[in-house]
Protein backbone atom coordinates (compact mmCIF):
# COMPACT_ATOMS: atom_id res chain seq x y z
CA UNK A 1 0.00 0.00 0.00
CA UNK A 2 1.23 3.49 -0.83
CA UNK A 3 0.83 6.32 1.68
CA UNK A 4 1.02 10.10 1.53
CA UNK A 5 4.16 11.76 2.84
CA UNK A 6 4.26 15.04 4.72
CA UNK A 7 5.55 16.65 1.51
CA UNK A 8 2.60 15.18 -0.43
CA UNK A 9 0.08 16.64 2.02
CA UNK A 10 1.76 20.04 1.96
CA UNK A 11 1.80 19.99 -1.85
CA UNK A 12 -1.86 18.99 -2.03
CA UNK A 13 -2.74 21.90 0.25
CA UNK A 14 -0.69 24.34 -1.79
CA UNK A 15 -2.32 23.27 -5.06
CA UNK A 16 -5.81 23.42 -3.52
CA UNK A 17 -5.24 26.98 -2.30
CA UNK A 18 -3.71 28.04 -5.62
CA UNK A 19 -6.63 26.57 -7.59
CA UNK A 20 -9.59 27.44 -5.36
CA UNK A 21 -8.44 30.43 -3.31
CA UNK A 22 -7.75 31.07 0.32
CA UNK A 23 -4.70 31.59 2.47
CA UNK A 24 -1.54 29.55 2.35
CA UNK A 25 0.04 28.58 5.62
CA UNK A 26 0.50 25.85 8.18
CA UNK A 27 -1.11 26.40 11.55
CA UNK A 28 0.00 23.15 13.22
CA UNK A 29 2.95 21.30 11.66
CA UNK A 30 2.70 18.57 14.33
CA UNK A 31 -0.77 17.62 13.12
CA UNK A 32 0.61 17.09 9.62
CA UNK A 33 3.61 15.16 10.92
CA UNK A 34 1.25 12.81 12.77
CA UNK A 35 -0.40 11.90 9.47
CA UNK A 36 2.89 10.51 8.18
CA UNK A 37 2.53 7.38 10.30
CA UNK A 38 -1.05 7.31 11.54
CA UNK A 39 -2.72 5.41 8.66
CA UNK A 40 -0.11 2.64 8.87
CA UNK A 41 -0.15 2.29 12.67
CA UNK A 42 -0.11 -1.12 14.33
CA UNK A 43 -1.04 -2.15 17.87
CA UNK A 44 0.09 -5.51 19.20
CA UNK A 45 1.01 -6.62 15.70
CA UNK A 46 -2.39 -5.77 14.22
CA UNK A 47 -3.14 -2.94 11.80
CA UNK A 48 -5.09 -0.26 13.64
CA UNK A 49 -6.77 1.01 10.46
CA UNK A 50 -7.49 -1.83 8.04
CA UNK A 51 -8.16 -1.36 4.37
CA UNK A 52 -7.77 1.44 1.90
CA UNK A 53 -11.08 3.15 2.74
CA UNK A 54 -10.44 3.20 6.48
CA UNK A 55 -6.99 4.64 5.88
CA UNK A 56 -8.55 7.25 3.58
CA UNK A 57 -10.99 8.06 6.37
CA UNK A 58 -8.05 8.66 8.71
CA UNK A 59 -6.68 11.31 6.33
CA UNK A 60 -10.07 13.02 6.13
CA UNK A 61 -10.84 12.94 9.84
CA UNK A 62 -7.43 14.05 10.99
CA UNK A 63 -7.00 16.89 8.54
CA UNK A 64 -10.51 18.21 9.17
CA UNK A 65 -10.48 17.92 12.95
CA UNK A 66 -6.85 18.79 13.66
CA UNK A 67 -7.16 21.84 11.37
CA UNK A 68 -3.43 21.97 10.51
CA UNK A 69 -3.73 24.66 7.84
CA UNK A 70 -4.69 28.30 8.04
CA UNK A 71 -7.33 27.74 5.35
CA UNK A 72 -8.60 24.97 3.09
CA UNK A 73 -8.62 22.10 5.58
CA UNK A 74 -11.80 20.42 4.30
CA UNK A 75 -10.71 20.77 0.67
CA UNK A 76 -7.27 19.44 1.52
CA UNK A 77 -8.73 16.55 3.51
CA UNK A 78 -10.98 15.24 0.74
CA UNK A 79 -8.29 15.78 -1.90
CA UNK A 80 -5.63 14.03 0.21
CA UNK A 81 -7.97 11.06 0.63
CA UNK A 82 -8.66 11.01 -3.11
CA UNK A 83 -4.94 11.12 -3.96
CA UNK A 84 -4.29 8.34 -1.42
CA UNK A 85 -7.08 6.24 -2.94
CA UNK A 86 -5.75 6.87 -6.46
CA UNK A 87 -2.29 5.72 -5.39
CA UNK A 88 -3.98 2.50 -4.30
CA UNK A 89 -6.26 1.84 -7.26
CA UNK A 90 -9.45 3.80 -6.44
CA UNK A 91 -10.92 7.22 -7.15
CA UNK A 92 -13.68 9.21 -5.49
CA UNK A 93 -16.54 9.52 -7.98
CA UNK A 94 -19.10 11.50 -5.95
CA UNK A 95 -20.73 14.51 -7.59
CA UNK A 96 -19.24 17.86 -6.56
CA UNK A 97 -22.22 18.86 -4.42
CA UNK A 98 -22.08 15.54 -2.59
CA UNK A 99 -18.40 16.02 -1.76
CA UNK A 100 -19.05 19.47 -0.32
CA UNK A 101 -22.04 18.27 1.70
CA UNK A 102 -20.05 15.33 3.02
CA UNK A 103 -17.09 17.39 4.22
CA UNK A 104 -19.47 19.75 6.02
CA UNK A 105 -21.28 16.76 7.56
CA UNK A 106 -17.99 15.38 8.89
CA UNK A 107 -17.75 18.47 11.08
CA UNK A 108 -21.42 19.14 11.83
CA UNK A 109 -22.23 15.53 12.73
CA UNK A 110 -18.79 14.65 14.12
CA UNK A 111 -18.72 11.60 11.85
CA UNK A 112 -16.84 8.59 13.13
CA UNK A 113 -14.17 6.84 11.09
CA UNK A 114 -16.52 4.01 10.13
CA UNK A 115 -19.06 6.55 8.78
CA UNK A 116 -16.37 8.30 6.73
CA UNK A 117 -15.13 4.92 5.51
CA UNK A 118 -18.68 3.96 4.45
CA UNK A 119 -19.02 7.18 2.43
CA UNK A 120 -15.68 6.53 0.71
CA UNK A 121 -16.76 2.99 -0.17
CA UNK A 122 -20.07 4.23 -1.55
CA UNK A 123 -18.55 6.98 -3.69
CA UNK A 124 -15.32 5.36 -4.88
CA UNK A 125 -14.64 3.10 -7.80
CA UNK A 126 -11.70 0.98 -8.86
CA UNK A 127 -9.46 2.83 -11.25
CA UNK A 128 -6.91 1.60 -13.70
CA UNK A 129 -3.34 1.99 -12.56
Amino acid sequence: MQYLSIADILEIHSVIIDETGGSHGVRDRGAITTLDGLPRQHAFGVELYRGVFMKGAVYIRNIIFSHPFVDGNKRTAITAADVFLQLNGYAITAPKGEVEAFTLAVIAKHLELNEIEAWLKKYSRRSRL
